[in-house]
């Protein structure tokens, strides 16, 4: 466990607009990335996560304006991800003005660009993301979690606890845990995942996918995540980072 717990605030982002739906579905229009960002800010996040979603090299340009104009606004942690495929990709993220990088499919199809990225960067630049789902029928995986892509549509057949460990030998210095059958349902992140995935890495877990109330972020933490990542339920105002903070202050957490 980290020192203190992390509350971040998520900003999924296509074509330089924040959206936000349910199983990367249905996506409405939440904002102004830069707007927010700034606000977030002022209001106490610990760092901020910008995932490029629709990461099409036809919007790359996009991405590199919106990142540059955020990091210009916000003096907190910057982590972008969406579409990183290469050392190359990371390379002009950082100078764009991004603090850390998150990969996730380039790297279940090339595990090496793990290393690759952080022996050139450092480990603490790199957040693998695990978009993760209870297993289907037929598909069981040791674990019970497996390895999604295309916004939790498409299974690997990837063990997500054995994946998250893998990585981090490999050089991933933080693990973004996504529950792709809890996102934007607001029912509460997936504390079995989470404690599954903890018992093998060695790295901060961040909890991403289902914070709908703030009796849900307090599990999270005793599950051994070291950070809680939100995206709906402050893009629309239904709670605020100093109400997190408090109720995981309340709760006995460390906080920032």
């Amino acid at each position: 466990m980290s020192v203190a717990v992390r509350v971040i605030p998520c900003l999924d982002v296509t074509e330089g607009r924040v959206v936000k739906g349910v199983n990367f579905q249905n996506l409405r229009d939440a904002g102004d990335p830069v707007e927010m960002a700034k606000i977030y800010d002022a209001e106490g996040a610990d760092e901020l996560t910008f995932l490029d979603i629709t990461a099409s090299s036809g919007n790359r340009e996009t991405t590199y304006d919106v990142v540059r104009r955020t990091a210009e606004q916000v003096f907190i942690p910057l982590t972008v991800g969406g579409g990183v495929r290469s050392a190359k990709d990371v390379d002009r993220l950082l100078r764009a003005g991004a603090d850390k990088v998150g990969v996730n499919t380039a790297a279940i199809a090339h595990p090496e660009l793990i290393r690759e990225i952080s022996e050139r960067f450092g480990s603490q630049v790199l957040v693998l993301s695990v978009d993760a789902r209870r297993c289907p029928e037929g598909t069981l995986t040791p674990s019970g979690f497996e390895v999604t892509t295309h916004g939790g549509r498409r299974g690997t057949g990837i063990d997500a606890v054995e994946w998250a460990h893998r990585a981090v030998e490999l050089g991933a210095g933080e693990v973004l845990l996504n529950s792709m059958d809890a996102d934007g349902t607001k029912d509460g992140y997936d504390t079995e995942m989470i404690d599954a995935v903890r018992k093998h890495v060695t790295v901060p877990v961040i909890a991403s996918g289902g914070a709908g109330k703030l009796a849900d972020f307090p599990p999270a933490i005793a599950a051994g995540a070291d950070a809680v990542l939100a995206a709906s339920v402050f893009h629309f105002g239904d709670l605020r980072i100093a109400e997190v903070k408090q109720t995981l202050r309340e709760a006995g957490h460390p906080i920032r």
